[in-house]
């Protein structure tokens, strides 16, 4: 028998599939990688979005204290208004409290009234921005924290919405009708 010796060996076909595992590697990374930054960028708008829904929500419900006077009886008149682009929110859903060495006394904004009108809003009005209320606040209401001669006390005010608003009351030596504290 004859021995076959022109026999030749072909390496070049190794080499093609080499690169195209490679190549199939370098895929499938890439798609990995895409799919993590993908859904990165997923969460971070969700979170940003969400940030600037409670951020709306806060200031849109905020209440502006435009001034607070001691009146007759030491009972305490408030005037404020809604922040600009408010949703309207029903005087009810808005709480107080008075800070004061004494302690605190806390309570609602519900018996609200339009500045000039000496009626109550009443049940099922709601506060609306761009329109300016007042309250008072008896003075058998705030007996604890009733308006003292050279101290300051803390009022704060929240909406259930989430607007949240800190003056402090500058109570000076005079603390009779007509003396303005905010």
């Amino acid at each position: 028998m004859k021995q076959n010796t022109n026999e030749k060996r072909d390496d070049i076909a190794a080499i093609g599939i080499g690169a195209m595992i490679v190549f199939i590697a370098l895929i499938l990374v890439a798609a990995v990688a895409a799919a993590v930054i993908i859904s990165t960028a997923e969460k971070l708008q969700q979170n940003a979005q969400n940030t600037g829904a409670e951020t709306t929500n806060m200031l849109s419900s905020k209440v502006m204290v435009l001034s607070v006077m001691v009146i007759e009886n030491q009972d305490l008149y408030i005037t404020f208004e809604l922040a600009p682009g408010s949703a309207d929110i029903a005087p009810a859903d808005i709480d107080y409290s008075i800070v004061c060495s004494n302690g605190a006394v806390y309570g609602t904004f519900e018996f609200t009234s339009t500045v000039g009108d000496v009626n109550n809003l009443g049940a099922g009005v709601l506060l609306e921005a761009h329109t300016t209320y007042d309250i008072t606040l008896a003075a058998a209401t705030i007996a604890d924290c009733s308006p003292t001669a050279n101290e300051d006390h803390s009022l704060s005010i929240q909406s259930k919405a989430g607007g949240y608003t800190f003056e402090t009351l500058n109570y000076g030596s005079d603390v009779s009708a007509g003396a303005v504290v905010v």
